[in-house]
C-alpha cells in the first residue's frame, strides 16, 4: 500500500462542512442565503485519526441590529437574504434556529479568524504549514464561502484557494468508468456498508459521515494530492476571431450596472474560474455598454455553477445569467486587428478608455494629460501605450485607449475624469481587452455592429432593469431641436455653466425606432433648482454646430417623464392624459434603441446612465 510520505500528499487534512440559512446539498448557495455554520475537523493522515474539531455558529449579517429581517437590504453582502431561516435549513439542522443564531452566532469573518488561531496553536501541525481542506462537492467553497467572503470584503487566507472535492476523490479511488460520479455522502456510506451517524456531537450528521468516508479512503491507500484551485485574479487574455470556444463554457449576464468593469463581473462569479480574458462587455450599436457581458469559464462544470447564480445580486441589482454559445463570445471578444493585438500584448494591468478628445489630439497630449495634476501617472511604454480609434477613412473619432502598468495607476488615472485637454473635457472609463477589440473591429468595418441575439424571451416592459431614474422630482431637463449630428460634448458646451450641475453619466441621447438620433436628449441634474435654472436660462438659446445654428427648447421635467420616453411607453393616444404641459409632447414618440430593451426585471436602485457616454 502506498504511503502519503512516498507520494508527498498532505500530512493533515481538514474536513470542512458549510451550512446556510437556505437550501442545502447540491443546491447549496444557489439561493444566495448566508452561511450559518462552519465545522472544521482536523485529521492526521499518517495516523489516520481525528486530532481536533471546531464548530462555529455564524450569524448572518441580515440579522444584525442595523438590518430589519425580511426587508432585504441594498448592502451587497446581504442583498437577497430573507432574514428568516428556511424550513429546509431548519429540517436539516433544527438547532440552528433564528434565536440560536442571534444569541450564539458570530460574524463570518470572526469564525474564520478563530479557526486560523486554533490551527496555528495545534502542536501536532508543523509550524507555518497550511491546512488542506476537503469538502463535499464544489458548492461549499465555490458557491458559498468564496462568494460570500467577497461580498463582505473578507480576505480569505490563501489556503482557501486549494481544496479537495470528496466526490471527485471518491471517484478517482473506486470508480473505473465513472459509474460512481454522482455519489453523495450518503451513497458513499452505503457503498462502504457503514452505518450513518446518529450521534449529536455535531449540529449536522453529515460531517461525521464525511470523516468516516475520508478515513476509509486513507485506509484503502488513497492519496489526496490533486487539489482543486480557486482563481482569485482575472488574468488578461486576447481572443482572435479564428479561435474556437466551447459552447458549454459561456454564459451571458444581463442587467449589469452600466459602469461595471470586467473585474466587477469576475467578482460576481467569485469562486468560479473564469478563463483568461474571459469577460467580454457587450456594446450597443452606438458603442456604449449595454448592461450585458459574455463570460467564458475554464470548463462546463464551472459554467453550470455560474447558471445557478441567475438572479443573484450585484449591489442592489439582480443579474440574469443565461447560457450562451462560443460563437457569441468570439463575436464580441474576438479581434482581427494586428495593431490592436500588438497594443494589447504589452502586458498592461489597466486599460483606460478616453472619450471626447479633440480630433487633432496627439499621443504627447495624452501623456501630458495623465502627468498633470496632483495624481500624476505614467502611461505604459509612453506614446506606444496610446491607441487612437479611427474611422475607416482614417479620421479621428475622439476616442483612445491608454495602457497602465499597475493596478494602482487605475485610481490615479480615473481621478482625472472630466479634466480638460484644451477646451474639451475628457471622459475616462476603465476598459477591457474585449472592449478594445470590439471598438476597433467596428471602426475598421462598421458592418460588424450587428451582434447575435440570444434566444431569451422578452417579457412585457413593466419595470425594466435599464430605467435611468424615476420619481416626480423635476430634477431633469429635456432638450429638443438638437442637430442630428450633435454629440454629448456639444450639449455640454450649450449648457455652459449649468453643465457642472449634471450628475455623473447624466446625459442621455434619445434615438428613434430606426436607431437614428431624434434630436432630443434628457439630462439629469443634481437638484430641482439646478434643473429650473437651466431650463429658465437656456430655453430657446442657439446651439452652433458647424455652419448650422439651431435654437433649442429646454424644459424642466421629472424622472417619470423621462422614462415614459426612454422606455417607449409614450404613445400619441395617451400623451395628453399622461403628461403635463411643457414636458413631453405627442410630436416625437421616441424609443431608446441603443440596444433593444433587455428582459424586464425588478431592481432596487437605478443605475447611473445605462445608455450614455
Amino acid at each position: 500500500m502506498q504511503t502519503q510520505a512516498a507520494t508527498r500528499g498532505p500530512t493533515h487534512l481538514v474536513a470542512l462542512y458549510v451550512a446556510t440559512a437556505g437550501l442545502q446539498g447540491n443546491a447549496l448557495g444557489s439561493d444566495e442565503e448566508e452561511i450559518t455554520l462552519l465545522v472544521y475537523v482536523l485529521i492526521d493522515v499518517q495516523q489516520n485519526r481525528v486530532m481536533g474539531r471546531q464548530q462555529y455558529i455564524v450569524r448572518p449579517m441580515v440579522m444584525d441590529e442595523s438590518c430589519t429581517p425580511g426587508t432585504g437590504s441594498d448592502n451587497p453582502a446581504i442583498a437577497g437574504s430573507s432574514g428568516v431561516i428556511s424550513e429546509v435549513a431548519l429540517a436539516h439542522a433544527p438547532a440552528l434556529s433564528e434565536r440560536n443564531l442571534r444569541e450564539h452566532g458570530i460574524p463570518l469573518e470572526q469564525a474564520i479568524e478563530k479557526f486560523e488561531a486554533w490551527w496555528s496553536a495545534m502542536s501536532c501541525v508543523t509550524s507555518g504549514s497550511a491546512p488542506r481542506f476537503v469538502v463535499d462537492g464544489q458548492a461549499p467553497m465555490r458557491q458559498c464561502l468564496h462568494p460570500e467572503a467577497c461580498n463582505k470584503d473578507i480576505n480569505l487566507p490563501e489556503h482557501y484557494t486549494l481544496f479537495h472535492d470528496l466526490r471527485k476523490e471518491f471517484v478517482a479511488c473506486y470508480s473505473t468508468h465513472g459509474e460512481l460520479s454522482t455519489f453523495g455522502i450518503q451513497e458513499m456510506m452505503e457503498y462502504f456498508g457503514l452505518p450513518l451517524d446518529t450521534e449529536n456531537e455535531f449540529y449536522v450528521h453529515e460531517i461525521q459521515d464525511m470523516i468516516c468516508v475520508i478515513q476509509r479512503m486513507i485506509k484503502d491507500g488513497h492519496v489526496f494530492q490533486n487539489p482543486e484551485t480557486v482563481n482569485i485574479v482575472l488574468e488578461p487574455g486576447i481572443c482572435s476571431k479564428d479561435e474556437e470556444v466551447d459552447n458549454g463554457c459561456v454564459v451571458r449576464a444581463r442587467g449589469l450596472p452600466w459602469q461595471s468593469s470586467d473585474q466587477d463581473i469576475a467578482k460576481f462569479f467569485r469562486g468560479l474560474n473564469v478563463a483568461k480574458g474571459g469577460v467580454a462587455l457587450c456594446l450597443s450599436p452606438m458603442g456604449r455598454r449595454n448592461g450585458e457581458a459574455l463570460v467564458r469559464f475554464v470548463n462546463k462544470e464551472h459554467r453550470d455553477m455560474a447558471l445557478k447564480r441567475h438572479k443573484h445580486h450585484m449591489g442592489g441589482r439582480y443579474i440574469e445569467v443565461y447560457k450562451a454559445s462560443g460563437e457569441d463570445f468570439v463575436g464580441v471578444a474576438g479581434g482581427t486587428s494586428g495593431e490592436a493585438h500588438a497594443f494589447l500584448s504589452r502586458g498592461a494591468q489597466v486599460i483606460v478608455r478616453m472619450r471626447g478628445l479633440p480630433y487633432d489630439c496627439v499621443a504627447k497630449q495624452v501623456l501630458d494629460f495623465f502627468l498633470s495634476g496632483q495624481k500624476p501617472c505614467h502611461v505604459l511604454d509612453g506614446e506606444d501605450g496610446v491607441l487612437f480609434v479611427k474611422k475607416p477613412d482614417g479620421r479621428a473619432t475622439g476616442d483612445a485607449f491608454v495602457l497602465f502598468a499597475k493596478e494602482e495607476d487605475a485610481v490615479k488615472a480615473l481621478s482625472k475624469h472630466r479634466d480638460c485637454i484644451g477646451s474639451r473635457y475628457i471622459e475616462l472609463f476603465r476598459s477591457t481587452i474585449a472592449e478594445v477589440q470590439q471598438v476597433l473591429n467596428r471602426a475598421i468595418d462598421p458592418k460588424q455592429i450587428v451582434l447575435p441575439t440570444p434566444p431569451i424571451p422578452q417579457l412585457p416592459p413593466i419595470l425594466p432593469q435599464h430605467i435611468i431614474t424615476s420619481g416626480t422630482r423635476k430634477d431633469c431637463v429635456r432638450l429638443r431641436g438638437l442637430p442630428y449630428e450633435a454629440l454629448v460634448e456639444h450639449i455640454l458646451e450649450f449648457m455652459g455653466e449649468h453643465s457642472k450641475n449634471i450628475v455623473y453619466q447624466g446625459v442621455h441621447m434619445v434615438y428613434n425606432a430606426q436607431g437614428q438620433p431624434s434630436g432630443e436628449a434628457f439630462i439629469q441634474m443634481d437638484s430641482e433648482s439646478s434643473a429650473y435654472a437651466c431650463a429658465s436660462q437656456r430655453h430657446h438659446r442657439y446651439m452652433i454646430y458647424g455652419k448650422k445654428q439651431r435654437y433649442i427648447e429646454v424644459f424642466q421635467c421629472s424622472g417619470d417623464d423621462m422614462n415614459l420616453v426612454l422606455t417607449g411607453a409614450v404613445t400619441p393616444a395617451s400623451t395628453k392624459a399622461l403628461l403635463s404641459p411643457g414636458t413631453l409632447t405627442t410630436q416625437t414618440p421616441a424609443t431608446l434603441t441603443h440596444p433593444p430593451p433587455p428582459t424586464p426585471v425588478r431592481r432596487r436602485n437605478p443605475p447611473s446612465g445605462t445608455f450614455t457616454r
